[in-house]
């Protein structure tokens, strides 16, 4: 889902207490007191789990070759991994909460080395499938530690810095991981961009190892009810955002090479890749900037540049241009918005933060789940140029709850 949180064990303390930061201190205090090397550890494994999600995109044409099926079932090899995600998050995490934390997160990602592995060698469409279940497994595990671990390893007036730091993981993989792998599946074949991934997950495996403390797990008397978080003011209006935000967007990038190749565009899937990914990492650093006091702000703006984003595809992609334009504003607009929903979900959560993150983490990858599905509908049915005209339909809703939570989930005044 390229997002996540700890559900478990990450503390109950709202993330409104993330924005109290003495505002005398200065930026290289504040740097001073933050564990930089774990944190680019944990930045290291977000990048890994995030790649592993959406590497497919960029090469889906050429695994569809190989396997011998077509683009819209190998599109479902994004489906299959949310789908293990999405079932399994919430149970793993209850039945491993009590783990100690680096152990969990340890076993997390050399089953993505696993995972990742038995992609690149299966000749089998049945096996690649059984490999990216697996590694959506994994990804539940690391989606539900790593934010709420880059939160405990710093101290509370620094816990969102600590999380933009970890969450930058995202942009790097979308701005160089998947046009890199792009590259290396067209000049050396897919299963080498799948194999790279699993020697940089042994790498983070050991630089974890070194720098991140551990932490205990969670008392069973201390875990939260999951389903106890939908009554709490705000946590409804940010998880129906997350749902359909996420479908939206999972439905164009799932696609993206085929998309392309619709445009006339196939041979230069990684260089637009490239720049949304760019504008990604844009995005994140400006969020990263300002989400402690304009969390809203950035919500809608994010918003309206991904629905105008969508337009300009459906309108203006008939010239290549305005398409790196379009993937530009894209990126710009979803960049930021994993940290800004997990931020909103957890002040809106207060005490039951733990369970609202859990459900966000869930219905955050049954939204990728249903719109690899949806995708692959569309594209048998209505065809590629359907895509960016079904991501502004969606645009609509999302932008519409978040201007209304304006009391709750997404608030004028925050803290």
């Amino acid at each position: 889902m390229c997002e996540g949180s700890n559900i478990a064990a990450m503390s109950t303390q709202s993330p409104v207490d993330d924005v109290q930061a003495d505002p005398d201190d200065d930026e290289q205090a504040e740097n001073r007191k933050l564990p930089v090397l774990a944190l680019l550890a944990l930045a290291t494994a977000v990048f890994i789990t995030c790649l592993t999600e959406t590497l497919p995109a960029g090469v889906l044409p050429a695994m569809s070759a190989d396997l011998g099926v077509s683009e819209s079932a190998m599109g479902q090899s994004v489906t299959i991994y949310a789908i293990g995600t999405a079932l399994t998050a919430i149970p793993l995490t209850v039945a491993t909460a009590a783990w100690r934390r680096k152990r969990l997160l340890l076993t997390a990602m050399a089953a993505f080395a696993v995972a990742n592995t038995v992609t690149a060698l299966s000749t089998d469409y049945t096996l690649t499938m059984a490999g990216r279940f697996v590694a959506g497994v994994a990804a539940g595990l690391a989606w539900a530690l790593l934010a709420g671990y880059a939160r405990r390893l710093a101290p509370a007036p620094l816990q969102g810095k600590a999380i933009a730091i970890v969450m930058t993981g995202i942009p790097v993989a979308l701005s160089l991981g998947v046009p890199a792998g792009t590259f290396l599946g067209k000049e050396f074949g897919w299963g080498v961009a799948f194999l790279a991934m699993s020697a940089l997950a042994l790498i983070v495996i050991g630089w974890i190892a070194a720098t991140v403390p551990d932490h205990p797990g969670q008392r069973p008397e201390g875990r939260t009810r999951v389903l106890s978080a939908l009554s709490v003011p705000g946590v409804t209006p940010v998880l129906f955002v997350t749902l359909v935000f996420v479908l939206a967007h999972t439905i164009l990038y799932a696609y993206i090479a085929t998309f392309l190749d619709h445009l006339g565009m196939g041979r230069s899937t990684d260089l637009v890749l490239l720049v949304f990914g760019i504008a990604s990492m844009v995005s994140i650093w400006i969020v990263g900037a300002q989400i402690q006091h304009r969390l809203r702000a950035l919500t809608i703006g994010g918003s309206l540049l991904v629905a105008v984003a969508a337009a300009g595809l459906g309108l203006l992609s008939g010239s290549h241009p305005p398409v790196y334009l379009a993937a530009a504003l894209w990126g710009l607009g979803w960049g930021g918005v994993p940290t800004l929903l997990q931020t909103a979900v957890g002040e809106a959560g207060g005490e039951q933060a733990d369970a609202a993150q859990a459900m966000l983490v869930t219905l955050w990858n049954v939204a990728m789940a249903a719109g690899g599905v949806i995708g692959g509908v569309l594209l048998g049915v209505l065809g590629a140029g359907s895509f960016p005209w079904s991501v502004l339909i969606l645009m609509v809703p999302v932008l519409a709850v978040v201007v209304a939570a304006r009391k709750h989930g997404f608030p004028l005044r925050r803290g």
